[in-house]
């Protein structure tokens, strides 16, 4: 019933029934948990079953904290974790009544089992607290829609409802769940960091190398694959957005300073001082924003330093040697500047300014001004696509629900709430890791349902039996279940559930047996739902995605590179990349999508580094967008005909390489953007070189993302 996936290429034998060792730490999570559920459930159950003998309010007030406070992995603790429950109510409310009239027949309850299951499914891609209580709210039609057909029940039922949402809160409160460090606080570590590793290095007498391990390090803490689920900023509201941009260009700026870091040796020329100085007290001050000590800065100063910067940057008069080295460290620390802008605005829109963001790219922040219900709507439209995962997972679950809900019905099978509940809770987004959750929970019911049965047999009548064993039987399966993995889960769930019907209605050995073929039933059909409907998971649709992002932003980094070339208005030039764009900001969010589950699922039996290194491509495509916004300084300012004509054609070896690219061929793909032109940056006016050479940069940098995304490739850096 709960578990942790294991590798598709674990070994085959009987140890893979027993947990793995679990920490201290998860274990002691699984305790505290398995206490808050205990007794949030049996709070209302004992009452209701043994002193008002209402066998249907017993039944609710049973499952209601087990669906919230065990199957649904709620975010946050203490309060957070309350008021999503608290929110929750009235939607399950609005469920079990629709199941408890759809349940008149087999065919209604099965497409509603349809429509839930999809809106559900859908809708948990609005943010951590939706996909926290999806399982519980399925559960909760679930659970009505089975006859017997009972309208007159109803009440009961909500008082139910009411009565394990209350217990579920109270517990949560009382035994709240250790605070988790939050992704704000994160945000601002990183800050803090690159802010004295700047002032140090602009003292001297520090590593530089040391430095920038330090701050790649910082930077990879920022990846949402090492923060928990339910802190991560994946909401579709503005402050989540805004936030999760914030860390993207929190990683992206501290990248940038690793790979200066080396190159900083005083005496740093006046100009970088100067701008690395007032970058030093701004990421000060935005970390000291995000930990709520002071107002958010905004962005506009760190502007007018660059602005300033870009100005008076060049070659000194005084310098002597290639000046080839000295630009290129100013083009990098400029790139730099532009991703702390980005943070800076993206920390004043987490803190709640909805203040204009004139001079910044709209694309970036186009959900600024945009109301609540506006951005709930894009994040839903941008997965009702085939190529999505979230509708692939929606449409697999519903239909395997809705299929269960038929085969139950029509069959007539005795309890067969569990055959969706085997179905739910067995369900993986591969056929590979949906057959190993199967099996192990296969065995796992076949042993706990002998138990059960010599349990029943055993006790017979003698209720009171049952209820002196409930709940050290609860404490032992919410305690093992969650860390031993689906086979612990399975079994010992088994004889919870005997123990419980046990007390609400008659019983005999026949339930153990009840539970057997129910849970088979439902094993069988995610099994086979797994296997018709995208049985790859992620990993196909990651391919997909990957190679559709390629191929959407090879148009834009020839419009970018033109427009820095040739001077062309900003006004035109967006023009002509807007559809462009649109595109690629869309293929963006599906790729990462897929790539957010492809973190969750099992690995491929072949060696990880075998095949495409998927991280690469997102840093490839962030890179184009970021570049697509600041790079062309030298609007109105056009460059010699030597200059263009390097331009054109080191960019569209580029575009060509993107293009082949996006079919991950074997053997990867290289590219080599030509050296400039001799003597071209003593023959420029003092702006224009500067242009010539972050054009430079960005195509050396999009290079080495390129040859990263082949087989065995790596990057530095990346986007989570």
């Amino acid at each position: 019933m709960w578990h942790r996936e294991r590798p598709a290429g674990h070994a085959r034998s009987w140890r893979t029934l027993l947990p793995e060792r679990p920490s201290r730490a998860d274990s002691a999570l699984a305790v505290r948990g398995a206490v808050r559920v205990t007794v949030a459930a049996v709070a209302g159950f004992y009452p209701a079953i043994h002193l008002l003998d209402r066998p249907v309010l017993a039944l609710y007030t049973l499952f209601v904290p087990v669906a919230f406070g065990l199957l649904s992995p709620l975010p946050g603790a203490g309060r957070r974790r309350a008021g999503t429950v608290l929110r929750a109510v009235p939607a399950a409310a609005a469920l079990i009544t629709l199941g408890t009239y759809l349940a008149a027949a087999t065919w209604s309850a099965a497409l509603g089992m349809l429509l839930v299951g999809f809106v559900l499914v859908v809708g948990a891609s609005l943010g951590p607290r939706a996909a926290g209580v999806v399982p519980a709210l399925q559960l909760c039609y679930i659970l009505a829609c089975f006859p017997p057909y009972a309208p007159g029940t109803l009440p009961d039922r909500l008082a139910g409802l009411a009565v394990g949402a209350t217990a579920t809160v109270l517990c949560e409160r009382l035994l709240p769940e250790p605070e988790q460090p939050s992704y704000r606080s994160r945000v601002a570590d990183g800050l803090e960091l690159a802010a004295g590793a700047v002032r140090r290095l602009l003292r001297g007498g520090t590593d530089g190398r040391e430095t920038a391990e330090r701050l790649r390090a910082a930077g990879r803490e920022l990846r949402l694959s090492r923060t928990a689920p339910g802190i991560r900023p994946t909401g579709a509201g503005a402050r989540d957005r805004a936030l999760a941009q914030a860390g993207y260009a929190t990683r992206r700026f501290l990248d940038l300073l690793a790979v200066l870091a080396p190159l900083l040796r005083p005496p740093v020329d006046l100009p970088s001082a100067t701008l690395l100085r007032g970058l030093a007290a701004a990421c000060a001050d935005e970390a000291s924003a995000l930990r709520g000590s002071r107002p958010a800065p905004g962005f506009e100063r760190i502007e007018a330093m660059i602005e300033r910067y870009a100005a008076v940057r060049g070659v000194p008069p005084d310098l002597r040697g290639d000046p080839h080295p000295l630009l290129r460290r100013q083009s990098t620390l400029l790139a730099a500047a532009v991703s702390a802008v980005t943070v800076s605005a993206a920390v004043a829109l987490t803190a709640g300014r909805r203040r204009p963001t004139t001079g910044l790219p709209v694309e970036q922040f186009w959900y600024a001004g945009a109301s609540t219900p506006r951005l709930w709507w894009v994040r839903i439209a941008d997965h009702l696509t085939p190529r999505s995962v979230v509708f692939q997972n929606a449409v697999r679950t519903a239909s395997g629900l809705a299929l269960a809900r038929l085969v139950a019905g029509s069959l007539d099978l005795s309890h067969g709430f569990w055959v969706l509940l085997g179905m739910l809770t067995l369900g993986r987004t591969t056929a590979g890791a949906t057959w190993s959750a199967v099996r192990s929970a296969t065995a796992g019911t076949l042993v706990g349902s002998l138990a059960a049965g010599v349990l029943l047999v055993s006790a017979g009548d003698a209720t009171e039996v049952y209820a002196a064993l409930l709940v050290p039987m609860m404490l032992v399966a919410f305690s093992a279940g969650p860390v031993g993995g689906p086979a612990w889960g399975q079994g010992l769930f088994t004889l919870v559930v005997s123990t419980a019907f046990a007390q609400i209605a008659p019983v005999t050995w026949q339930l153990a047996e009840a539970r057997i073929v129910d849970v088979l039933t439902g094993s069988v059909i995610g099994l086979v739902c797994g296997v018709l409907a995208w049985p790859a998971g992620a990993r196909g649709e990651m391919r997909r995605g990957a190679a559709g992002l390629l191929r959407a932003t090879a148009p834009l980094i020839r419009v970018t590179v033109e427009r820095a070339a040739t001077g062309r208005s900003a006004l035109t030039a967006r023009a002509d990349a807007a559809a462009a764009l649109r595109r690629a900001l869309l293929d963006w969010r599906i790729a990462h999508a897929a790539y957010a589950q492809l973190r969750t699922e099992p690995p491929p039996r072949r060696p990880v580094d075998s095949g495409p290194d998927w991280l690469a491509a997102l840093n490839f495509g962030s890179r184009v967008l970021t570049g697509t916004s600041w790079l062309p300084w030298s609007e109105g300012s056009a460059w010699p005909s030597d200059a263009v004509s390097w331009a054109r054609e080191a960019t569209e070896g580029v575009v060509s390489a993107t293009l082949r690219a996006a079919a991950f061929p074997a053997d990867g793909v290289t590219v080599r953007p030509p050296p400039l032109p001799p003597g071209i940056l003593t023959r420029l006016p003092a702006p224009s070189v500067s242009h010539l050479v972050d054009v430079e940069v960005w195509l050396h940098a999009l290079a080495s993302d390129l040859a990263a995304v082949g087989p065995g490739g790596t990057v530095e850096g990346g986007l989570w």
